[in-house]
């Protein structure tokens, strides 16, 4: 992806401001709003996918049959596929969490010996961006978790998504805002598909100083770039990919089972994209897992390797459906393969010795390091019952993996009188 020049960035950049500043208004109704306001705006959205079924699946069967007559992969359409199945689970998720508490606005630190309390406060940031990939259901769980944490919304999404997304935001999100008694312009959907918006998402400091970036590749890391070159900070989901190693302490039957279950969806981020086989596996459990594989339809790729060992297959448009295979000698190795050669979004160890996971799990320094358990379940709403805004892969200080509510907020330090009663 080429940045824009400024002339042809020009509306995008007109269109995206408008909306920050709509945002922007209706953003001190949600900072000063009671618990139990925010809470009924995430129980009427609940109630309103179900009353709005009709109209947004009707735009979702829309989007369906441009994207099939576009060409695109069936990995990408099961993605972009809403469903009553689906609106019944984004309903759930979102009665679930009006059901969380929310975390203490302030915490005391300290009473210092000079008299006074030190106390630390949660603030909303105020508008929070976020552009994402074509999945409907994630403007739902990106709305959620700004409501949830009293930020005001810029979303965006590419075009394949946009009638979805715009059914979702006439009928499910402004209504629920009203229903409420909240502004319904908190939440503002960017009706400008161009990449040119998602840039324009990241060159506004002054009115979305945060955005979150979803997606993968290279246009995320630019976007994330962008960002910073213009002083906004970035929540970026860039590099996917799940790792499956094979010890040979493993359990034949759930080492079957646990990449069985990372390969259930192809197109999803935290799938088992590479499969690491200790060398002292016996042949029998190899040919085992590829077998369990082929069956799925996967195609292997096998050693000697043409592309990096981390090569993220979901990427691939038209070869989803593979899975990369290398053997390790032991632990070490395969955590020492899963830092150097993936993202580190997440890595699984299948063994019956606990000498070998303790070793896989203090070397492998990803986000999720699992031990006989699934690379899939480092999802917000799986990990922490919970949707997520994105999940972030970063090596430094910040939010880290599943980004929710609770994470989207910022830290002031308070200093009031000891004997004055904190709030």
């Amino acid at each position: 992806m080429q940045l824009p020049t400024e002339s042809q960035s020009a509306s995008a950049a007109q269109v995206v401001a408008a909306c920050a500043r709509q945002a922007q208004r209706a953003a001190p109704t949600l900072a000063t709003a009671s618990d139990q306001a925010i809470d009924a705006v995430l129980d009427a959205m609940a109630q309103r996918l179900a009353g709005s079924a009709t109209e947004v699946l009707a735009a979702n069967a829309a989007d369906i049959a441009a994207a099939e007559q576009s060409g695109m992969s069936q990995a990408l359409i099961d993605r972009l596929r809403l469903g009553q199945a689906r609106l019944d689970d984004m309903a759930g998720q979102l009665a679930l969490l009006a059901r969380i508490p929310f975390p203490a606005r302030d915490q005391v630190l300290e009473d210092r010996p000079d008299g006074l309390r030190l106390i630390e406060r949660r603030r909303p940031v105020g508008v929070v961006g976020a552009t994402f990939e074509a999945r409907p259901n994630v403007t739902v769980d990106v709305a959620s978790q700004l409501v949830k944490s009293r930020n005001a919304g810029v979303l965006r999404t590419g075009s394949a998504a946009l009638r979805s997304a715009l059914a979702l935001c006439d009928h499910v999100l402004a209504p629920a805002l009203a229903d409420a008694g909240l502004d319904p312009d908190a939440v503002q959907l960017v009706p400008d598909p161009r990449r040119d918006s998602a840039v324009a998402l990241v060159r506004h400091a002054e009115l979305i100083p945060l955005v979150i970036v979803r997606g993968s590749g290279e246009t995320t890391r630019m976007l994330a770039a962008e960002g910073a070159r213009h002083g906004v900070r970035v929540l970026a989901h860039a590099d996917g990919g799940g790792v499956l190693y094979v010890d040979a302490a493993a359990d034949p039957l759930l080492a079957v089972e646990l990449l069985v279950a990372g390969l259930d969806r192809l197109g999803v981020c935290n799938r088992v994209n590479l499969l690491l086989v200790a060398d002292s596996v016996p042949d029998r459990l190899y040919d085992a897992l590829l077998a369990a594989a082929s069956q799925r339809g996967i195609a292997l790729s096998l050693p000697p390797h043409d592309h990096p060992l981390g090569y993220e297959w979901a990427l691939d448009t038209g070869r989803e459906a593979t899975l990369t295979v290398s053997r390790v000698t032991g632990p070490g190795h395969a955590a020492q393969v899963a830092n150097q050669e993936t993202s580190g979004l997440a890595a699984t160890i299948v063994t019956h010795d606990e000498a070998a996971a303790n070793e896989f799990l203090d070397s492998y320094t990803g986000t999720g390091a699992f031990w006989n358990a699934s690379t899939r379940l480092l999802d917000g709403f799986k990990l922490r019952r919970v949707p997520e805004t994105g999940i972030n892969v970063d090596r430094v200080p910040g939010p880290r993996g599943p980004v929710t509510f609770a994470d989207l907020y910022l830290r002031q330090f308070v200093i009031i009188p000891a004997h004055w009663p904190s709030g």
